[in-house]
Order: C-alpha cells, then structure tokens, then sequence
C-alpha cells in the first residue's frame, strides 16, 4: 500500500470540526475570563490591589492560574475529539500530541492520519489565540495594579 501524501489530506470535515472546536474553546476562554475579571474586581473593591508585593504577587498568580486551568480544559477537550476521531485509543496520548499541538510546540513525534491530520494546524492556530487572550488578560491585571500602587503615574 502506497504511503499517503499531502494531497490525500482531508479537508472538509476537518475544517468544520475545527471550527466548532475553536468555538468551543472560545467560549471555555470566554467564562474563564468572567471568573477572573469577577476576581479581580472583588479583590480590588476589598482594597487588595496595590497593597504590598506578595498580596500583589498572589492576585497576579490567581488570575494565571485561571487562565491556566482553561488552556488545559481546552487542551483535553481538542484530547476528547482526537480519541473520539480514532486517533487516539487512550486518552494520555491523546492529550499529549494536544499540548503539543495547543502550545505550538510541536515535536512532530506523533503524526496523526491523513483523515485528520488538519486538525493539529488549527488546534495551533486555536492555542496561539488563547494565549494572547491569556497574556492579555494578565497584562490589565498588572496595570490595574500598578496604577492602584503608584496613584502619582500617568496612564500608561
């Protein structure tokens, strides 16, 4: 049997699978944010921002720890799909080649058929915009905190 090339790929319902996913991650991302900007304002409104460096320190590290536990729901949902598709027959593989995926890091030691090879560059594509939102998020955080502190600052 002939060894599958590029052309073999497929396309269609990788790409609406993908879609849906990135929706759904999306929306994941979207209610970890809720959570975190409800955080944040609860702890500024109860005065805890700009206070000191390690109560700084912690509402910094809660809001990346939030973040951080919707990437890696997202991650084991993009898992679920690849077992769900037959790539995968356990799940710790499957959630493996994700985080490879999600994060971008991509070793490349694991390739998936060419049913559904597609799904990697889109679940890449998927991580590298929740991770920005992640990054944005924990930026403003800073910010907020940083103005808190130093009232004398102009906005930056």
């Amino acid at each position: 049997m002939a060894t599958p090339t590029i052309q073999d790929v497929a396309f269609g319902l990788p790409l609406m699978v993908s879609v849906a996913m990135i929706l759904g991650t999306v929306v994941i991302h979207a209610l970890a944010v809720i959570v975190i900007v409800h955080f944040i304002r609860r702890q500024h409104r109860l005065g805890r921002t700009g206070v000191g460096f390690w109560q700084d320190m912690t509402i910094v590290c809660a809001a990346i720890f939030l973040a951080g536990a919707g990437h890696l729901l997202e991650i084991a949902i993009w898992a679920l799909l690849f077992v769900l598709c037959g790539e995968f027959s356990q799940f710790a593989g499957a959630f493996y080649h994700s985080a490879m995926n999600y994060t971008t890091l991509g070793y490349g030691d694991v390739v998936m058929s060419s049913s559904w090879k597609l799904l990697g560059p889109f679940e890449a594509a998927d991580g590298l915009l929740m991770f920005s939102i992640s990054t944005a998020l924990v930026i403003a955080v800073i910010q907020l905190i940083v103005r808190t502190r130093f009232r004398d600052l102009p906005d930056f």
